[in-house]
């Protein structure tokens, strides 16, 4: 009788939001989980190998294997991504920064490692999403994350709008963020659209030496221009602050 092959684990690895010591924000588990893993996917090789390398520098970077999932993957594609898992092998999935599957594709390899009955197990690191509610002195118990806003001028100000109008109705922190060059232009359709009395906060460059994180109403920002062009920011909104 042909003996069954035992389907290998699916590891949701953090990475480093920032440039800092890896052993700041990476816990010790991860770190000594990674050397016996030598499959990885990920969205781009060459920032996951810098990671590797600085989590593990004992690590030998070319006998790894990378398999790149991305934004422009094909759905149609996925099998192969599952394929190491169903033949036995455990393998990472590794996001650019902070935790898999938070505004990054991960989730499709989740979904269909489920479907397969593949384990997946999560493991503990940074993510800017919850860093930044945190901090933010906004609800916690209510909130929802919106990714990227549109870009269009009109809509993104309609878009807006409506996330401080459910803010307010439903007491919600409405989180949000942009492309790093587009920040200063966010930052201004926010004091454009928002009601002056709406609380706004604005975390760049989490967990790094550059922090900074600050709420304040609408009114006070229009007094205040927070340098945070092409950095990673994180827009909270809230209307019970």
């Amino acid at each position: 009788m042909e003996q069954k092959v035992k389907k290998g684990i699916l590891y949701l690895i953090p990475a480093t939001l920032g440039d800092g010591p890896v052993t700041d924000t990476i816990p010790g588990k991860v770190l000594s989980l990674l050397p016996a893993v030598s499959c990885f996917i990920v969205e781009e090789v060459r920032t996951a190998r810098r990671f590797l390398k600085k989590a593990v520098p004992a690590i030998d970077i070319d006998d790894l294997t990378f398999l790149v999932f991305n934004e422009h993957s094909a759905k149609s594609d996925l099998e192969e991504f599952i394929k190491p898992l169903i033949n036995g092998q455990d393998v990472g999935l590794l996001s650019e920064a902070g935790l898999p599957c938070i505004a990054d594709p991960g989730s499709e390899i989740v979904r269909r490692a489920h479907e397969e009955g593949i384990r997946v197990i999560p493991l503990t690191g940074p993510s800017s999403i919850l860093l930044s509610l945190i901090a933010s002195g906004f609800s916690g118990q209510n909130f929802a994350f919106h990714g990227y806003l549109p870009v269009d001028r009109q809509e993104r100000k309609k878009k807006l709008k409506e996330l401080e109008h459910t803010a307010r109705t439903r007491q919600q922190t409405q989180i949000f963020i942009e492309t790093p060059y587009r920040n200063i232009r966010m930052f201004e359709a926010i004091l454009e659209a928002c009601m002056d009395s709406t609380g706004l906060c604005i975390a760049a460059d989490l967990t790094t030496a550059k922090e900074f994180i600050k709420t304040m109403t609408v009114r006070e920002w229009k007094k205040l221009k927070p340098s945070i062009e092409k950095v990673p920011v994180v827009f909270l909104i809230s209307c019970e602050f």
